[in-house]
Order: structure tokens, then sequence, then C-alpha cells
């Protein structure tokens, strides 16, 4: 009987260390994840100078009302405030403690997309992308 404890438990930590270990992803797998990340970041950004553009005339307008000039003012009280500005240095630490972290993960979760999840939902999901890309293109180009 206790036997059967003894290789339960054995087989449990090997399968529990055999989770620990996770893959690490190819450099295409990188250079595909990068290249899409970086048209979505283009994306992004020709969205925001769109925006911009559109709304610095409306903003502009709306300064020199009353409403815009208490929005204003609160702003810059809000920034002279010490503890505005203590939350600001936290948060910034924070998110500079945070990178590397982060990079750790999606290292991680890109080696276990490529490792167990690609060789099934690979072809689906670059078809997905492509098609996607098509409709982004129309609404959102990246140039």
């Amino acid at each position: 009987m206790n036997a059967k404890y003894i290789f339960a438990l054995i087989f449990a930590l090997q399968v529990s260390m055999s989770l620990c270990e996770l893959p690490e992803p190819s450099p295409e797998m990188v250079e595909l994840y990068n290249n899409h990340k970086a048209t979505f970041m283009k994306r992004l950004m020709n969205f925001y100078n769109k925006v911009h553009a559109a709304a610095t005339p409306v903003l502009e307008s709306a300064g020199t009302s009353d409403f815009g000039q208490n929005a204003r003012e609160f702003a810059e009280n809000l920034q002279a405030k010490p503890e505005f500005q203590a939350f600001v240095k936290v948060a910034s630490g924070i998110g500079q403690e945070a990178g590397p972290i982060v990079d750790r993960a999606r290292n991680a979760a890109l080696g276990v997309y490529e490792h167990y999840l690609r060789p099934h939902i690979g072809n689906t999901l670059s078809k997905g992308i492509d098609h996607a890309k098509i409709f982004l293109n129309e609404v959102l180009p990246a140039e």
C-alpha cells in the first residue's frame, strides 16, 4: 500500500517538474510576432494621428469656453499636487520593473503556442489574420 503512495508521489513530482520547463520560441516565431506587433503599432499611431488632427480644432475652440478653462485649471492643479507626482513616480517605477517580466512572459507564451498549439491551429489562425488584415487595410491602414 505504501509503495502505491510512493509511486503516485514520484509520478506527480515528475509531471509537475516537466510542466515547469517551457519551450523557447524559435527565431522565426519571434520575428513573426515582432512584425505583427510593429504593424499593429503603426495602425494605432496612424489612428491616433487622424484623431488628433480631427480633434485639435474642436479642443482649441473648447479651450476658450468656461468649461475648457476650468478643465485646464483642474489639470494644472492636479499636476502640481505632491500626491499626484508621487503616484506618477510609483507608476513609472512599476512600469520599468515590469518590463523584463513581461518580456519573459511573452517569450514563454510564444514558446508554448509554437510547441503545443501551432501544429493544431496555426494554419487557421494565419488565415484569420490574413482576412483581418484585408479588413484593417481598408478601415485602419498601417501607412
